[in-house]
């Protein structure tokens, strides 16, 4: 049987992407499964009583070193903030490009607990700073100090003793410009060093804790249980900054996109599924209802989207267990077809999620084209005709054009560039100054303004010429002629309505990473938890794949 790849035109509304969740194309995960192999070790640790000072962790395979160099510093109470304006975290920390010399840490100890301010070299990778969740990293110095662990429901409902504020890499601020590093093979997927970097700062936040309390008593003390830690992730704090990303890198987005509709695809053809793969599958929709039950938020948007998960997905685990036979031929197509009939888009892309679970052999091979080289689409082939143009527009954007950009409604919002931290932001432009600075990133306005150009233009015009009086639009008819071959690569809504939901933007991006938890904070920022279940660094050469579903 022949199964058709789901409709882009449906799948790029924000309501459906901002569904997703992770699953075994993430890249923390694919992250792990890569270095699994790689040898783990921590090369310094060199804190105070209080914990504060400097310790190195590294990967290494071979010739190659990847160290991660922490820097953690005393701050007071009031400097402690997530926002991006912030300039003082409880901890900084750069992923150098092999180990660290004393030279290069005393270097690296005066410019990385300054962020943005300071000035890393092309032995850096990327950069990263983070913040105590105080409450519950105190509580854990206080139980270990007194030889107990920590209770673990109270531990859960946060889920990290840190979060990050921002990561950053790919030449900013002084870091390794990308063509220094794009041919080595180990980290040829998408964000591989930041999934390092944020990994191994979870180890030391472990290590610190364990410190800290150990010399709050040092006769008393006990180390945090392993399998608490394994329990524990890193959060992070995520605004507006992210969401430009998946505009401004159409075929990186379509080749995520793409990579699991092309899963879905193979799955839902399979004829026969054995009964191991319907184990894994049943095992880890179990599972997962203890994350979508310790799921917190304040945000009564996300709570709605949590209930009616929940109560979906135990509706769909009644009719797999009471009603259907996986012995038919194509189950796991009834079952996404059942599922997208009878549940939310929140389950749909859940359920999307746990059918990739058993099926390493389509997945993985899946993950080497999660990656793209966009410089090699950015050329417009200026040869061809508007005619050609404006059947692309038709095919590709056919609710974008309905859309009326007369109405106030559909142009409320524009995007721009914060003065202060050069940071994207969002506003009203009917109640706040600046939409002069508006950002390019208002891709079906624009894709409409172009289609009625084409509309009084001659078809056998041919692109170049038809630049020579709308170069205005060169930015979208270079999408519109990548989305003719990267369907995948466009969110189909107006991204500057009155009724988006800047969130959904962060979540799909996120998703991908491999977060979890997502709790909405506003419609424009949220905070999430990375790496929760996952094998500590001594357990990477044999660890349950599944470890999402199974903590």
């Amino acid at each position: 049987m022949q199964i058709q790849l789901r409709d882009p035109n449906k799948i790029m509304k924000l309501s459906r992407l901002g569904s997703f969740h992770q699953s075994k194309l993430s890249f923390l995960r694919s992250f792990l499964d890569e270095f699994k192999d790689w040898d783990y070790k921590n090369d310094l640790f060199d804190l105070d009583k209080n914990g504060y000072g400097t310790a190195v962790y590294s990967f290494r395979k071979k010739e190659r070193i990847y160290s991660l160099v922490c820097f953690a510093n005393k701050i007071n109470d009031d400097e402690r903030s997530d926002r991006v304006i912030a300039t003082k975290w409880d901890a900084a920390f750069t992923l150098h490009d092999g180990p660290p010399s004393k030279k290069d840490i005393e270097r690296l100890r005066n410019e990385v607990p300054k962020q943005e301010v300071g000035r890393l070299s092309y032995k850096e990778l990327t950069l990263s700073r983070a913040n105590r969740s105080v409450r519950v990293f105190n509580y854990v110095v206080d139980s270990l100090s007194k030889g107990s662990q920590p209770d673990l429901d109270i531990l859960e409902k946060v889920g990290y003793l840190y979060r990050t504020t921002a990561v950053y890499g790919s030449g900013k601020f002084g870091l390794a410009d990308r063509f220094r590093i794009k041919n080595r093979e180990e980290i040829n997927g998408p964000f591989r060093l930041e999934m390092m970097l944020v990994y191994l700062v979870r180890q030391f936040t472990f290590d610190q804790v364990n410190h800290v309390a150990k010399n709050k008593n040092p006769k008393s003390a006990v180390k945090l249980d392993p399998k608490i830690c394994k329990k524990l992730g890193i959060g992070n704090s995520t605004g507006l900054g992210m969401a430009p990303f998946i505009v401004n890198h159409p075929t990186l987005l379509n080749n995520w996109i793409l990579s699991r509709e092309i899963a879905l695809k193979k799955i839902r053809e399979i004829k026969k599924v054995n009964l191991n793969e319907i184990k894994i599958f049943k095992k880890c929709l179990k599972n997962s209802i203890k994350i979508i039950s310790s799921w917190n938020t304040d945000s009564e948007y996300q709570k709605n989207k949590i209930n009616s998960l929940f109560k979906n997905i135990q509706k769909f685990l009644k009719f797999i267990e009471e009603e259907f036979d996986f012995e038919i031929d194509f189950p796991l197509n009834e079952v996404y077809l059942w599922v997208e009939k009878n549940t939310c888009e929140e389950c749909i892309e859940y359920v999307v999620s746990m059918m990739l679970e058993p099926f390493d052999n389509i997945t993985k091979p899946l993950v080497n084209g999660m990656s793209s080289d966009e410089d090699e689409y950015f050329t417009i082939p200026t040869n061809r005709t508007v005619k050609d143009l404006r059947n692309i527009i038709e095919k590709r954007y056919p609710d974008i054009l309905k859309i009326n950009f007369e109405k106030k409604e559909n142009f409320k919002n524009f995007w721009f560039i914060s003065k202060n931290k050069e940071e994207p932001r969002y506003a009203d432009r009917f109640d706040e100054e600046g939409s002069e600075l508006e950002q390019p990133l208002a891709i079906a306005r624009d894709v409409k303004k172009l289609y009625d150009q084409l509309l009084v233009s001659k078809n056998s015009l041919t692109i170049d010429k038809f630049l020579i009086a709308n170069n205005d639009l060169r930015h979208v008819i270079r999408r519109a002629f990548i989305i003719e071959k990267f369907p995948y690569s466009e969110i189909q809504d107006n991204t500057i309505g009155e009724k988006v939901i800047p969130i959904d933007m962060l979540r799909l991006k996120l998703s991908f990473f491999g977060a979890l938890k997502f709790d909405p904070r506003s419609d424009k920022w949220l905070r999430i938890c990375m790496f929760q279940g996952a094998p500590l660094p001594n357990d990477l050469k044999n660890f349950d794949h599944h470890w999402v579903y199974n903590y």
